[in-house]
């Protein structure tokens, strides 16, 4: 059994009926208890612990985002820009969300980041505003709705003869390893997209292609899909295009990079990302 990724939980009750009846958000809106998500630099705002920071609503958040463990109505604002993901001290406080608080992160930020990209419509290309407590946007003009979008990723481990292959991208922090990930494309399997990405970005043919697990990932708006496969062969043809790197490492490596022993082969994956659980996953497999 693996550990539940990082923003995967109930979060929020997301009250899905309420979300057809807009005067009943209206009354919600105005009850004492409501409260609205803080928002800085385009994501939800996180005090100097990592928590979630909270104000009192003010009637005028398009978000409904459902009700809390005390069945507080809890919205949220649009805001604008774009949060930074590489490096920034508040993105690496994202570890420290509970895990009430990672779901309701992931769902708001993904959210807020749909609405900020699908302000027209794509049938007719007018205006379009929020609708069903901000789960939707609907046009005036032709009618359309749309609704929020999450773009599938594969990230998968291979293994050959009980190592594990890992790679780095070029915006990694410096000793990075991570598992390969790519963008599942139409009329594709999962299955066919862990092969596909495995032999374009590393070179390697594998086999027993295996669903481990999924996590939101709202940065902007992706569901991450795990996986496990087992590489035919060792040899590796690197597409430096996609990777800086990407090498084989030992189990004893891995534990030691996870354990966060001096002199590790790698620095991993932080907390927050599937690809730290998968590695968990790796080791107490064995």
């Amino acid at each position: 059994m693996m550990t539940p990724p990082f923003f995967v939980g109930p979060g929020l009750d997301r009250a899905d009926p309420l979300r057809a009846r807009p005067e009943a958000i209206a009354r919600l809106a105005s009850d004492p208890r409501a409260k609205a998500l803080a928002w800085a630099d385009g994501a939800p705002a996180l005090d100097e612990a990592g928590r979630l920071r909270w104000g009192p609503a003010g009637g005028d958040e398009p978000l409904f985002l459902g009700f809390d463990a005390d069945r507080s109505p809890c919205f949220s604002a649009l805001p604008q820009g774009q949060v930074e993901t590489t490096g920034s001290a508040r993105f690496q406080l994202l570890g420290q969300l509970g895990d009430t608080e990672a779901p309701l992160f992931a769902a708001a930020l993904s959210l807020a980041n749909w609405h900020r990209r699908h302000g027209f419509c794509s049938v007719c290309g007018d205006r379009t505003a929020p609708n069903r407590g901000g789960w939707s946007r609907a046009c005036a003009t032709c009618s359309a709705e749309h609704y929020p979008r999450v773009d599938p990723v594969v990230i998968m481990l291979a293994e050959h003869e009980g190592r594990l292959l890992l790679g780095r991208q070029p915006q990694y922090p410096e000793g990075r390893y991570s598992a390969l990930a790519g963008f599942v494309e139409p009329g594709e399997s999962l299955e066919g997209a862990v092969a596909r990405e495995l032999k374009e970005e590393a070179g390697i043919d594998v086999t027993g292609v295996t669903y481990l697990a999924s996590q939101p990932w709202p940065f902007p708006s992706s569901l991450m899909i795990g996986a496990f496969a087992r590489a035919e062969h060792d040899e590796l043809t690197i597409d430096r295009s996609e990777l800086d790197d990407a090498r084989w490492f030992t189990r004893a490596d891995v534990a030691a990079s996870l354990a966060g022993e001096e002199g590790a082969a790698f620095l991993p994956p932080p907390r927050f990302a599937i690809a730290r659980s998968l590695l968990d996953w790796w080791l107490a497999a064995a």
